[in-house]
């Protein structure tokens, strides 16, 4: 599989285009003055306990203040409290040796958010979730720092070596060579991607997590809440910094700082993989060159159309988001099941795609098309899980149930990636009902004899081209039949500019008559 990042540079923000075997599989979009985003580090204020939802409300500077639930509370939540309170009001040049900070004991799973936040202090705190629709920031205080290959926690000695790493030589190996050069205070979960790495190169990412969380030290010092600690790196550098592996083959940029920034990065993170970044630079949008832009008109509507002539309907509600497979007009063979079980292995593949692409979170319930063997629907759901392995959020894929639905659950970070490929009609402005033609003719009718009695003269009707058909046509028309009524002529007029249900009247100076 070849993996390509297309960064499309725009005043308003960056947009990040994730390509597999050149097929759009993810759509990222940062806004130049985006805040409060996922990974950020900011300095709260407890402002509100609410002992029923056992959670607290904390101001960090968001509209509306952000919540903090007692499951998302580090077991060393009473350490971070100390450390936040001892970092502000620390006075000395180089701050205190985080080595030799005295790390306070871990709470209770099952205690009180009450027992915690007593006195509403300030606290150190992550975001977890970006702000969605009308709610504001979910808080973490499991706080970490991800790197290349691995990602640090403080206030533990904890090592821990990612369960995707299959070798267990390997897996020992890794943790010999973290706890020999791990800090006190700081613990260490090994990533995936550190398998086979060698000492010196996961000593310089360490290295680096550790001055990141000197820096947030200093940062704290004499901050008055709410304040914005620490900013995760750009989603350029995270997107690289979790995605980045031998599959990758380009990355292209139509900014020349983003690309000087790109490249430096991925020169210092993986030098071999440097030439793999290249800057476009050309008149046609960047978007449209590689193919992105008809890809995102095409994926983002309520039907998705398949290859075969399949499609897929996709309806969001309050609570899940719904998914419909039909078959349309495929057909591979005369066998019933066989058709169906085609079908829905094609739109498992694109609904996994689907999630990905507009980040959907949440309960999705796919309807897929009904099939009777127990072993086709078996092989359904293990092709499912099997293409939604890429897929860098939590997820879980249940068995069909018996009603043949399947349910998927997503974890949801941020926003939901959702772009408007449809316009409101003019004519019924979204209600999907006009005025039948001939309650229309008869308010035209309506109008025109009021203006007559008003005795103004030489009246021209401006309407759409369909209607100017309508009223103009056969013989005699219902132009024609207006004139011998009210004894004058009417003239009626086309105007492409106008919907269809738009009408308006002019006198004989050309003026428009305002009704």
């Amino acid at each position: 599989m070849t993996k390509e990042l297309i960064i499309n540079a725009a005043p308003q923000g960056v947009e990040i285009a994730l390509l597999e075997d050149k097929k759009l599989v993810e759509l990222h979009s940062e806004k130049a003055n985006a805040s409060f985003a996922v990974g950020d580090l900011y300095l709260g204020k407890v402002k509100k306990l609410i002992p029923g939802l056992n959670a607290a409300f904390i101001d960090v500077g968001f509209e509306k203040d952000a919540f903090l639930h007692y499951t998302d509370l580090s077991p060393y939540v009473k350490s971070i409290l100390k450390f936040t309170n001892q970092s502000v009001a620390d006075q000395s040049e180089a701050g205190f040796d985080f080595a030799k900070f005295k790390v306070e004991p871990e709470i209770i799973k099952t205690g009180k958010i009450t027992e915690v936040m007593s006195g509403k202090p300030n606290v150190l705190v992550q975001i977890l979730k970006e702000p969605i629709a009308a709610k504001g920031p979910r808080l973490s205080c499991e706080l970490s720092l991800p790197g290349r290959f691995v990602v640090v926690t403080p206030f533990n000695d904890i090592v821990a070596v990612s369960r995707k790493i299959h070798s267990s030589e390997e897996r020992r190996r890794l943790q010999k060579i973290i706890e020999a050069i791990k800090p006190k205070n700081l613990g260490v979960i090994v990533r995936t991607a550190a398998e086979g790495k060698q000492t010196a190169e996961l000593h310089e990412d360490l290295i680096s997590l550790q001055n990141t969380w000197n820096t947030i030290q200093k940062n704290l010092k004499n901050a008055v809440p709410p304040a914005k600690i620490l900013s995760e790196q750009g989603k350029t550098n995270s997107i690289l910094r979790d995605l980045l592996n031998e599959d990758f083959n380009r990355i292209v940029v139509n900014d020349k700082s983003i690309y000087n920034e790109t490249k430096s990065y991925i020169q210092r993170i993986a030098p071999e993989k440097a030439e793999i970044v290249s800057f476009f630079n050309n008149d046609i949008p960047i978007f449209d060159n590689f193919g992105i832009t008809k890809q995102v008109k095409a994926a983002f509507g309520k039907t998705v159309n398949l290859p075969s002539g399949a499609y897929l309907i996709i309806e969001h509600t309050e609570a899940l988001h719904v998914i419909d497979v039909n078959s349309g007009y495929k057909s591979v063979s005369n066998n019933q099941e066989q058709n169906a079980l085609e079908t829905n292995l094609e739109a498992a593949e694109e609904i996994a795609r689907q999630l990905r692409l507009r980040d959907l979170g949440g309960i999705i319930v796919v309807d897929f098309i009904d099939m009777k063997l127990m072993e086709n629907k078996k092989r359904l759901a293990d092709a499912m899980d099997g293409f939604m392995r890429p897929d860098r959020a939590k997820h879980a894929v249940l068995a069909i149930t018996k009603f043949g639905l399947m349910q998927i659950t997503r974890q949801r970070m941020k926003p939901e990636m959702n772009i408007n490929t449809s316009e409101v009609c003019p004519s019924c402005n979204g209600t999907g009902k006009i005025s039948s033609t001939l309650i229309l003719e008869d308010e035209i009718a309506k109008n025109l004899s009021y203006l007559i009695m008003q005795k103004h003269k030489g009246l021209t009707v401006e309407v759409h081209p369909i209607l100017y058909t309508y009223l103009t046509c056969g013989f005699p028309s219902r132009r024609m039949r207006w004139s011998w009524k009210y004894k004058q002529k009417v003239k009626i007029k086309s105007n492409s500019n106008y919907h269809l249900t738009e009408f308006r009247f002019f006198d004989d100076t050309d003026e428009e008559i305002k009704l």
